[in-house]
Protein backbone atom coordinates (compact mmCIF):
# COMPACT_ATOMS: atom_id res chain seq x y z
CA UNK A 1 0.00 0.00 0.00
CA UNK A 2 3.02 2.27 0.12
CA UNK A 3 3.34 5.20 -2.27
CA UNK A 4 6.44 7.38 -2.36
CA UNK A 5 5.24 10.87 -1.42
CA UNK A 6 8.14 12.38 -3.34
CA UNK A 7 6.39 11.28 -6.53
CA UNK A 8 3.40 13.45 -5.65
CA UNK A 9 5.55 16.54 -5.04
CA UNK A 10 4.95 17.93 -8.50
CA UNK A 11 2.21 19.30 -10.74
CA UNK A 12 -0.86 17.10 -10.31
CA UNK A 13 -2.83 17.46 -13.53
CA UNK A 14 -6.64 17.34 -13.49
CA UNK A 15 -7.78 16.81 -17.09
CA UNK A 16 -11.26 17.59 -18.37
CA UNK A 17 -13.38 14.61 -19.37
CA UNK A 18 -14.11 14.42 -23.12
CA UNK A 19 -17.69 13.95 -24.29
CA UNK A 20 -19.49 13.55 -27.58
CA UNK A 21 -21.05 16.69 -29.03
CA UNK A 22 -24.40 16.00 -27.35
CA UNK A 23 -22.62 15.52 -24.04
CA UNK A 24 -24.07 12.06 -23.55
CA UNK A 25 -21.14 9.78 -24.30
CA UNK A 26 -17.75 9.73 -22.59
CA UNK A 27 -14.84 9.39 -25.06
CA UNK A 28 -12.00 7.72 -23.10
CA UNK A 29 -9.88 7.27 -26.24
CA UNK A 30 -9.71 11.08 -26.62
CA UNK A 31 -8.53 11.39 -23.02
CA UNK A 32 -5.95 8.64 -23.47
CA UNK A 33 -4.48 10.21 -26.61
CA UNK A 34 -4.29 13.63 -24.94
CA UNK A 35 -2.62 12.31 -21.80
CA UNK A 36 0.03 10.52 -23.85
CA UNK A 37 1.01 13.94 -25.17
CA UNK A 38 1.18 15.74 -21.81
CA UNK A 39 3.07 12.78 -20.37
CA UNK A 40 5.70 13.33 -23.07
CA UNK A 41 5.94 16.93 -21.87
CA UNK A 42 6.71 15.78 -18.33
CA UNK A 43 3.40 15.38 -16.48
CA UNK A 44 3.69 12.43 -14.09
CA UNK A 45 0.69 12.69 -11.74
CA UNK A 46 -2.88 12.73 -13.06
CA UNK A 47 -6.25 12.96 -11.26
CA UNK A 48 -8.70 11.82 -13.97
CA UNK A 49 -12.39 12.56 -13.55
CA UNK A 50 -11.86 14.78 -10.48
CA UNK A 51 -13.24 18.31 -10.06
CA UNK A 52 -12.14 19.76 -13.40
CA UNK A 53 -13.04 16.38 -14.91
CA UNK A 54 -16.69 16.98 -13.95
CA UNK A 55 -16.71 14.32 -11.22
CA UNK A 56 -20.24 15.17 -10.11
CA UNK A 57 -21.54 14.74 -13.68
CA UNK A 58 -19.91 11.32 -14.16
CA UNK A 59 -21.28 7.90 -13.34
CA UNK A 60 -19.11 5.48 -11.40
CA UNK A 61 -18.47 3.56 -14.63
CA UNK A 62 -17.38 6.74 -16.40
CA UNK A 63 -14.92 7.66 -13.64
CA UNK A 64 -13.40 4.17 -13.89
CA UNK A 65 -13.16 4.55 -17.68
CA UNK A 66 -11.21 7.79 -17.19
CA UNK A 67 -8.89 6.04 -14.74
CA UNK A 68 -8.31 3.16 -17.18
CA UNK A 69 -7.55 5.58 -20.04
CA UNK A 70 -5.09 7.45 -17.82
CA UNK A 71 -3.30 4.29 -16.75
CA UNK A 72 -3.00 3.24 -20.40
CA UNK A 73 -1.66 6.64 -21.37
CA UNK A 74 0.99 7.24 -18.72
CA UNK A 75 2.07 3.66 -18.08
CA UNK A 76 3.75 2.62 -14.86
CA UNK A 77 6.01 5.71 -14.78
CA UNK A 78 3.18 7.96 -13.70
CA UNK A 79 0.85 8.12 -10.70
CA UNK A 80 -2.92 7.82 -11.16
CA UNK A 81 -5.03 9.21 -8.33
CA UNK A 82 -8.71 8.27 -8.71
CA UNK A 83 -11.50 10.40 -7.24
CA UNK A 84 -14.25 8.85 -5.14
CA UNK A 85 -17.15 10.43 -3.31
CA UNK A 86 -20.88 11.17 -3.14
CA UNK A 87 -22.90 8.40 -1.47
CA UNK A 88 -21.11 5.49 0.17
CA UNK A 89 -22.25 2.98 -2.46
CA UNK A 90 -21.09 5.26 -5.31
CA UNK A 91 -17.74 5.82 -3.59
CA UNK A 92 -17.20 2.09 -2.99
CA UNK A 93 -18.17 1.10 -6.51
CA UNK A 94 -15.91 3.76 -8.01
CA UNK A 95 -13.02 2.93 -5.71
CA UNK A 96 -13.17 -0.81 -6.36
CA UNK A 97 -13.37 -0.26 -10.11
CA UNK A 98 -10.51 2.25 -10.06
CA UNK A 99 -8.28 -0.14 -8.12
CA UNK A 100 -9.03 -2.92 -10.62
CA UNK A 101 -7.89 -0.80 -13.56
CA UNK A 102 -4.69 0.40 -11.92
CA UNK A 103 -5.24 3.42 -9.65
CA UNK A 104 -2.27 4.05 -7.36
CA UNK A 105 -4.23 6.04 -4.78
CA UNK A 106 -7.73 7.35 -4.10
CA UNK A 107 -8.81 10.95 -3.53
CA UNK A 108 -11.92 11.50 -1.41
CA UNK A 109 -13.74 14.41 -3.00
CA UNK A 110 -15.28 17.17 -0.84
CA UNK A 111 -18.52 15.99 0.78
CA UNK A 112 -21.56 17.69 -0.73
CA UNK A 113 -24.13 16.32 1.69
CA UNK A 114 -26.20 18.70 3.87
CA UNK A 115 -25.86 18.77 7.66
CA UNK A 116 -22.18 17.88 7.81
CA UNK A 117 -20.10 17.33 10.90
CA UNK A 118 -16.61 16.05 11.63
CA UNK A 119 -18.16 13.07 13.39
CA UNK A 120 -20.11 12.03 10.31
CA UNK A 121 -17.26 12.76 7.91
CA UNK A 122 -14.90 10.68 10.08
CA UNK A 123 -17.29 7.70 9.87
CA UNK A 124 -17.55 8.12 6.09
CA UNK A 125 -13.78 8.26 5.60
CA UNK A 126 -13.07 5.34 7.91
CA UNK A 127 -15.74 3.21 6.27
CA UNK A 128 -14.17 3.73 2.85
CA UNK A 129 -10.57 3.32 4.02
CA UNK A 130 -11.40 0.03 5.70
CA UNK A 131 -12.88 -1.40 2.49
CA UNK A 132 -10.57 0.02 -0.18
CA UNK A 133 -6.94 -1.14 0.23
CA UNK A 134 -5.13 1.82 -1.30
CA UNK A 135 -3.45 4.99 -0.04
CA UNK A 136 -5.92 7.83 0.49
CA UNK A 137 -5.76 11.56 -0.03
CA UNK A 138 -8.49 14.00 0.99
CA UNK A 139 -9.66 17.04 -0.93
CA UNK A 140 -10.41 19.79 1.60
CA UNK A 141 -12.60 22.55 0.16
CA UNK A 142 -14.57 23.70 3.18
CA UNK A 143 -14.90 23.44 6.94
CA UNK A 144 -15.41 19.65 6.87
CA UNK A 145 -13.19 17.77 7.31
CA UNK A 146 -11.62 20.16 9.80
CA UNK A 147 -7.86 20.45 10.12
CA UNK A 148 -8.20 18.70 13.48
CA UNK A 149 -9.85 15.67 11.85
CA UNK A 150 -7.22 15.62 9.12
CA UNK A 151 -4.50 15.54 11.78
CA UNK A 152 -6.26 12.62 13.45
CA UNK A 153 -6.57 10.70 10.18
CA UNK A 154 -2.90 11.38 9.51
CA UNK A 155 -2.03 9.02 12.35
CA UNK A 156 -2.82 6.10 10.02
CA UNK A 157 -0.41 4.93 7.32
CA UNK A 158 -3.22 4.65 4.78
CA UNK A 159 -3.96 8.39 4.88
CA UNK A 160 -1.10 10.00 2.96
CA UNK A 161 -2.01 13.54 2.01
CA UNK A 162 -4.30 16.53 1.66
CA UNK A 163 -5.31 18.52 -1.38
CA UNK A 164 -5.85 21.75 0.57
CA UNK A 165 -8.22 24.02 -1.33
CA UNK A 166 -9.16 26.59 1.30
CA UNK A 167 -7.22 29.80 0.66
CA UNK A 168 -6.61 30.60 4.31
CA UNK A 169 -2.82 30.71 4.31
CA UNK A 170 -2.60 31.34 8.03
CA UNK A 171 -4.67 28.24 8.81
CA UNK A 172 -2.70 26.18 6.31
CA UNK A 173 0.62 27.36 7.74
CA UNK A 174 -0.41 26.33 11.24
CA UNK A 175 -1.75 23.01 9.96
CA UNK A 176 1.45 22.32 7.99
CA UNK A 177 3.64 22.99 11.03
CA UNK A 178 1.63 20.52 13.12
CA UNK A 179 1.66 17.65 10.59
CA UNK A 180 5.11 18.19 9.09
CA UNK A 181 6.50 14.92 7.75
CA UNK A 182 3.36 12.91 8.53
CA UNK A 183 1.51 13.49 5.25
CA UNK A 184 1.87 15.12 1.86
CA UNK A 185 0.54 18.67 1.53
CA UNK A 186 -0.60 19.98 -1.85
CA UNK A 187 -2.15 23.28 -2.89
CA UNK A 188 -5.61 22.49 -4.24
CA UNK A 189 -6.23 25.90 -5.78
CA UNK A 190 -3.72 25.68 -8.61
CA UNK A 191 -1.10 28.09 -9.90
CA UNK A 192 -2.46 31.39 -8.54
CA UNK A 193 -1.95 30.25 -4.96
CA UNK A 194 0.78 27.64 -5.41
CA UNK A 195 3.77 29.91 -4.55
CA UNK A 196 2.22 30.98 -1.27
CA UNK A 197 1.19 27.47 -0.25
CA UNK A 198 4.70 26.32 -1.16
CA UNK A 199 6.22 28.86 1.21
CA UNK A 200 3.89 27.56 3.92
CA UNK A 201 4.80 23.89 3.44
CA UNK A 202 3.11 22.47 0.34
CA UNK A 203 5.30 20.48 -2.06
CA UNK A 204 3.02 20.26 -5.09
CA UNK A 205 -0.22 21.57 -6.53
CA UNK A 206 -3.13 20.52 -8.68
CA UNK A 207 -3.45 22.16 -12.08
CA UNK A 208 -6.03 22.68 -14.77
CA UNK A 209 -3.95 25.20 -16.73
CA UNK A 210 -1.41 22.42 -17.25
CA UNK A 211 -3.78 20.92 -19.80
CA UNK A 212 -3.04 23.91 -22.04
CA UNK A 213 0.56 24.65 -21.06
CA UNK A 214 2.19 21.70 -19.26
CA UNK A 215 5.76 22.94 -19.80
CA UNK A 216 5.04 26.34 -18.24
CA UNK A 217 3.44 24.95 -15.12
CA UNK A 218 6.17 22.32 -14.69
CA UNK A 219 8.74 25.12 -14.97
CA UNK A 220 6.82 27.05 -12.30
CA UNK A 221 6.90 24.06 -9.96
CA UNK A 222 10.60 23.53 -10.62
CA UNK A 223 11.33 27.15 -9.76
CA UNK A 224 9.37 26.84 -6.51
CA UNK A 225 11.16 23.61 -5.58
CA UNK A 226 14.53 25.28 -6.18
CA UNK A 227 13.52 28.41 -4.23
CA UNK A 228 13.86 30.58 -7.34
CA UNK A 229 10.89 32.67 -6.32
CA UNK A 230 11.50 35.55 -8.72
CA UNK A 231 11.44 33.10 -11.64
CA UNK A 232 8.36 31.44 -10.17
CA UNK A 233 6.45 34.70 -9.99
CA UNK A 234 7.51 35.59 -13.55
CA UNK A 235 6.14 32.25 -14.79
CA UNK A 236 2.98 32.75 -12.75
CA UNK A 237 2.46 36.14 -14.41
CA UNK A 238 2.44 34.37 -17.79
CA UNK A 239 -0.01 31.69 -16.66
CA UNK A 240 -2.20 33.88 -14.48
CA UNK A 241 -4.70 35.07 -17.13
CA UNK A 242 -5.91 31.47 -17.48
CA UNK A 243 -6.51 31.13 -13.77
CA UNK A 244 -8.03 34.60 -13.38
CA UNK A 245 -10.49 33.86 -16.19
CA UNK A 246 -11.41 30.44 -14.81
CA UNK A 247 -12.12 31.98 -11.42
CA UNK A 248 -14.74 34.46 -12.66
CA UNK A 249 -18.32 34.18 -11.39
CA UNK A 250 -17.53 31.84 -8.50
CA UNK A 251 -15.12 29.66 -10.55
CA UNK A 252 -17.87 28.79 -12.99
CA UNK A 253 -15.56 29.11 -16.02
CA UNK A 254 -13.21 26.47 -14.57
CA UNK A 255 -14.12 23.62 -16.91
CA UNK A 256 -15.69 25.53 -19.80
CA UNK A 257 -12.59 27.65 -20.41
CA UNK A 258 -10.26 24.66 -20.52
CA UNK A 259 -12.47 22.83 -22.98
CA UNK A 260 -12.57 25.93 -25.18
CA UNK A 261 -8.78 26.24 -24.97
CA UNK A 262 -8.26 22.59 -25.84
CA UNK A 263 -10.53 22.99 -28.84
CA UNK A 264 -8.36 25.87 -30.04
CA UNK A 265 -5.38 23.49 -29.76
CA UNK A 266 -7.15 20.91 -31.92
CA UNK A 267 -8.31 18.79 -28.97
CA UNK A 268 -12.11 18.67 -28.99
CA UNK A 269 -13.32 17.50 -25.58
CA UNK A 270 -16.95 18.31 -26.38
CA UNK A 271 -19.18 20.53 -24.25
CA UNK A 272 -19.32 20.49 -20.47
CA UNK A 273 -22.37 18.76 -19.06
CA UNK A 274 -25.10 20.78 -17.35
CA UNK A 275 -25.09 22.49 -14.92
CA UNK A 276 -21.61 23.62 -16.03
CA UNK A 277 -21.43 26.96 -17.86
CA UNK A 278 -21.74 26.97 -21.65
CA UNK A 279 -19.69 29.67 -23.39
CA UNK A 280 -20.91 32.27 -25.85
CA UNK A 281 -19.11 32.90 -29.16
CA UNK A 282 -17.89 36.24 -27.77
CA UNK A 283 -16.40 34.51 -24.72
CA UNK A 284 -14.61 31.99 -26.94
CA UNK A 285 -13.09 34.85 -28.96
CA UNK A 286 -11.96 36.52 -25.74
CA UNK A 287 -10.34 33.27 -24.56
CA UNK A 288 -8.55 32.83 -27.85
CA UNK A 289 -7.13 36.35 -27.65
CA UNK A 290 -5.62 36.07 -24.17
CA UNK A 291 -4.41 32.51 -24.73
CA UNK A 292 -2.28 33.39 -27.76
CA UNK A 293 0.75 34.84 -25.89
CA UNK A 294 0.55 32.09 -23.25
CA UNK A 295 0.61 29.36 -25.88
CA UNK A 296 3.50 31.12 -27.61
CA UNK A 297 5.46 31.03 -24.33
CA UNK A 298 4.60 27.34 -23.97
CA UNK A 299 5.80 26.59 -27.48
CA UNK A 300 9.02 28.51 -26.86
CA UNK A 301 9.83 26.22 -23.92
CA UNK A 302 9.33 23.25 -26.25
CA UNK A 303 11.87 24.65 -28.67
Amino acid sequence: MELDLELLSTVQLVPPSPFSQNGQELLPEVLEDFLREVHRHGIRVVLPGAGTGEFHSLSSTEVVSCVRATRNAIGREGIVVAPIGLGVSHALETGKGAIEVGADALLIMPPVHPYLSDEGVRDYFQYLMKRLPKPFLVYKKGPYPSDTLLEELGETDQFIGVKYAVNDLDAFTRFASRVEGRMGLYCGTAERFAPFFHLAGATGYTSGAGNLCPRLTLALHEALSEHRFQDAMRLLSILRPIEDARARSSDSYNISLLKAGLRLLGRDFGPPRPPQRQLTDEEVREIKKFLEPILEAEAALGR
